[in-house]
């Protein structure tokens, strides 16, 4: 599997790529992201004191308000800040080359996100069994939208740049085989997914959807020599998840509607985690089409 874009993409990467230098730029990634993590924190406690600061981090656990949920999203760009600085200090290369050519990238971005914004749509059709029930109130909802577009952009553009982008990268400079470059990005993308609190089924049901998108995100990367699709794809996929209809609990805090159903509804999640997959394969076909017809 050769892409001549991707080939184009993986080019910056060749100069230096050592292995021992992706171990320890990985290394730095997870000291860039706790030590956002904790100025986040920090933050925090600065704004609303002792009392309030413990209030506030004991509410990013569950993430169930617009505040603690952006809170969170807020905390994910410190893998992006982090890939950046491994490829600076660590590859001598530019934090751009992490993404592809600019335009590109926006093009891609637009083309992923509204294929995958439309097909969701269209699958709230789809009857699923169940009623939501509402949310956070509309004008509430609103008036927290454009910072949450903000977030959600924010944390799916960091986890692109790792995965997508530093990690495939890297490992694609290294090793010509797919199975690689692509396999090993996407396992760890699923593992990161992993809910300890989950029942098993509904944990590794969950690694298994983050995987099968991690595949199809690494793949349109290779077809097209930037983040850009992949961006747009889990862009569009986080907006619907976490601003329209989020499972009740954890990160719900800013949907409009939300499940009558938590992550421990055993019975329930899935056979719905499923048509999940399926639909993320659809929009995964759906996304190469446009891009093509587009010569993209």
């Amino acid at each position: 599997m050769i892409y001549k874009a991707h080939d184009a993409f993986v080019a910056p990467a060749r100069a230096r790529p050592e292995l021992w230098r992706l171990f320890l730029g990985l290394v730095l990634v997870a000291v860039v992201f706790v030590a956002w993590f904790i100025a986040i924190v920090a933050a925090i406690y600065l704004v609303s004191g002792e009392g309030g600061g413990q209030q506030w981090v004991a509410r990013l656990t569950t993430a169930d308000t617009p505040t603690s949920v952006l809170l969170v999203l807020a905390a994910i760009p410190g893998l992006g800040l982090g890939a950046m600085l491994a490829v600076r200090l660590l590859h001598a290369r530019k934090p751009g080359s992490l993404f592809g050519r600019r335009r590109r990238v926006i093009r891609h971005f637009a083309v992923a996100g509204t294929v995958c914004l439309a097909i969701l749509a269209a699958s709230l059709l789809i009857p699923t069994g169940y009623t939501p029930i509402p949310g956070l109130d509309i004008t509430l909802w609103l008036t927290f939208l454009p910072l949450a577009l903000a977030a959600i952009m924010a944390q799916a553009g960091a986890e692109e740049i790792l995965f997508r982008g530093y990690l495939q990268q890297q490992l694609a400079a290294r090793f010509t085989s797919p199975l690689i470059w692509i396999l090993v990005p996407s396992v760890l993308f699923g593992a990161a997914h992993f809910d300890p609190g989950a029942p098993p089924v509904v944990a590794w049901l969950v690694v298994a959807a983050a995987l099968l998108f991690g595949l199809c995100a690494a793949d349109l990367t290779a077809r097209t020599g930037s983040i850009g699709a992949a961006w747009g794809f889990h862009f569009a996929n986080n907006v619907v998840a976490v601003l329209l209809i989020a499972l009740n609990g954890n990160l719900s805090g800013l949907a409009l509607y939300v499940t009558p159903f938590g992550a421990d509804a055993v019975e329930i999640l899935p056979p719905l985690i499923l048509r999940d997959m399926v639909t993320t394969l659809v929009i995964y076909a759906a996304i190469r089409f446009a891009l093509a017809r587009r010569n993209a």
